[in-house]
């Protein structure tokens, strides 16, 4: 399965840099980043509707959608394996997850998701949960390949 991740926003060198690309690079399926952004200065709202036409622009036809919200689901690590399993068994090639800017997703950009899920209940930096997000399609890796990586 080929994963998209389309981000509000290119990342700086850096902490939250390295930790995304530790976590990319081990994997065995094929990550795709694509950094988006509005540099127009717009009012909040305007700025999130023309963001969440960026990210969906980004997304590649055909590919089921996971939007990061605050208001998604809240899987545990092996239920969010479980979900790109079953994906991957019935032949879905493609899948993007969107990731907002600070004001988070617009309306378009929520209701085109096939998901939504949310990192818990806390609120993280948009750059960090890159890293995060890699990290987590790491272990949802393991945990489908039966290695040891994933002890909870």
């Amino acid at each position: 399965m080929r994963i998209t991740l389309a981000a509000i926003g290119k990342a700086k060198p850096g902490a939250a840099r390295d930790l995304y690309d530790h976590y990319a690079g081990r994997l065995r399926s094929h990550l795709t980043l694509k950094e988006v952004e509005e540099r127009r200065a717009l009012k909040a709202q305007a700025l999130k509707e023309q963001e969440g036409k960026l990210l969906l622009a980004a997304v590649p036809r055909g590919a089921r959608i996971i939007a990061l919200d605050e208001g998604g689901k809240d899987l545990s690590s092996r239920d969010f394996a479980a979900l790109l399993g079953r994906w991957r068994d019935e032949g879905i090639q493609e899948t993007a997850f969107l990731i907002g800017g600070a004001d988070g997703l617009s309306q378009a950009a929520r209701q085109a998701a096939d998901v939504t899920l949310c990192l818990g209940r806390l609120t993280w930096p948009h750059m960090l949960v890159r890293g995060l997000l890699a990290e987590q399609l790491f272990r949802a890796e393991s945990i489908l390949a039966g290695h040891p990586y994933h002890r909870g």
